[in-house]
């Protein structure tokens, strides 16, 4: 894989990704791919990026033993990205640092941002304030029931967040709405997606701010004199997953695994796993890519116990790599994923985000069948405040 090189001129990883959308919209992403060529090739631009990472977000992100699990476990020794330790608590921020820079640099004064789990709501909210920019994010009327506590910081920090009645009213939803408005006020407003999907050149936009997470990973995993055997995220749109991976394709002696929510069972409707439950190619919000749809081409609904993770697709990317058999795809359910947050806060101290207890628990699964002197490096993507709603429902707990 020393000559993987993705994506083509045209937006395309292999057969997938590409731009899908209304021609009303094609001026404003050659606009924006023209910008970010530009923006890619100026040292300046990425100065700012790496001053921002650095003094703003408190980059880098530590990798951490987690000694105590991986000897409750037995087998291979479990270290964690600790992504949730940047500013707002997850890898949203990376992403949209480097996106409202560019922003920034097109001349926008109004941004808008689709949200599930309400990070890259905050994120996005965070960085307008920041720069001082209009900030309008979409989210999913079910989602804003189940992450109260980021909707609440996100109007703190002077965002407009927009319910979104409409389907499934989640992920999806909030995504279709956003490129809606999009459409509408292409002249002064910059779209910052989220995850690392849409048209061309989101994909290859988003991967690029996020390869911080895996180009620092290498190095701080020289400390221990070597690589990990594994590195592992969960994978919804994928961005937190493809950050980890991205720098470490070329390095075939680390296996990668991307986990997607198995929600209730990838053998039931209940789940949001598409490469896992062998998905027909399909197109959503502009890009191609393995979609969980129907007979009919209709996409159909998901379910996960994690909002983040709550989404039909995956990005184009993963797609391929699980196409050329780069990275292997698993899924975990909801209660593997409850097992595995409770696990980490038990024996480390620390409350994952529940997207990224997906990840914990195929360590948590895989570790006792591993050699003790093996390493499985996590990427811990996000904390879980904005959880704690969530799991003391399931627990039938009254906060």
């Amino acid at each position: 894989m020393q000559n993987y090189h993705a994506p083509d001129e045209k937006g395309f990883f292999g057969e997938h990704g590409g731009v899908y959308v209304a021609e009303t919209l094609i001026p404003a992403l050659q606009e924006l791919a023209a910008a970010y060529q530009a923006a890619k090739n100026d040292p300046t631009f990425w100065e700012a990026f790496r001053h921002d990472l650095k003094h703003y977000v408190g980059r880098p992100s530590p990798v951490y033993h987690a000694a105590r699990l991986s000897e409750h476990l037995g087998g291979a020794q479990i270290w964690l990205k600790r992504e949730d330790l940047n500013h707002t608590g997850a890898h949203k921020v990376n992403n949209t640092i480097g996106q409202a820079l560019l922003a920034r640099r097109m001349g926008k004064k109004r941004v808008i941002a689709e949200t599930g789990a309400g990070q890259h709501g905050v994120a996005s909210a965070t960085v307008a304030a920041r720069f001082g920019m209009e900030c309008h994010v979409y989210m999913g009327a079910d989602d804003i029931i189940r992450q109260a506590p980021n909707v609440f910081r996100m109007k703190l920090l002077g965002a407009n967040v927009v319910s979104v009645d409409s389907g499934s009213r989640t992920l999806k939803d909030a995504m279709n709405e956003a490129m809606r408005e999009w459409v509408a006020r292409v002249d002064d407003t910059f779209y910052i997606i989220g995850t690392a999907a849409g048209p061309a050149p989101y994909p290859e936009m988003v991967r690029d701010f996020q390869c911080v997470i895996g180009n620092e990973a290498k190095e701080q995993m020289q400390a221990i004199g070597r690589q990990p055997d594994v590195a592992v995220a969960c994978v919804g749109g994928g961005s937190n997953a493809i950050g980890l991976f991205h720098p470490y394709i070329g390095e075939e002696n680390v296996r990668l695994v991307g986990v997607e929510a198995g929600g209730r069972g990838t053998d039931t409707p209940d789940h949001a796993a598409p490469i896992t439950s062998k998905a027909p190619i399909g197109v959503l919000h502009g890009f191609r890519s393995y979609l969980m749809q129907d007979e009919n081409g209709q996409v159909l609904g998901t379910h996960s116990v994690s909002a983040g993770l709550d989404y039909p697709g995956i990005g184009p990317e993963h797609s391929h790599l699980a196409d050329i058999g780069r990275v292997e795809y698993h899924a975990a359910n909801d209660d593997k994923a409850l097992e595995a947050f409770d696990l980490l806060c038990r024996f480390e101290g620390i409350i994952p985000a529940l997207e990224s207890s997906h990840a914990v628990a195929w360590a948590v699964e895989n570790a006792p069948k591993m050699g003790k002197g093996q390493v499985i490096l996590v990427n811990l993507s996000g904390r879980g405040d904005k959880d704690i709603n969530t799991v003391a429902k399931l627990k039938g707990i009254e906060l």
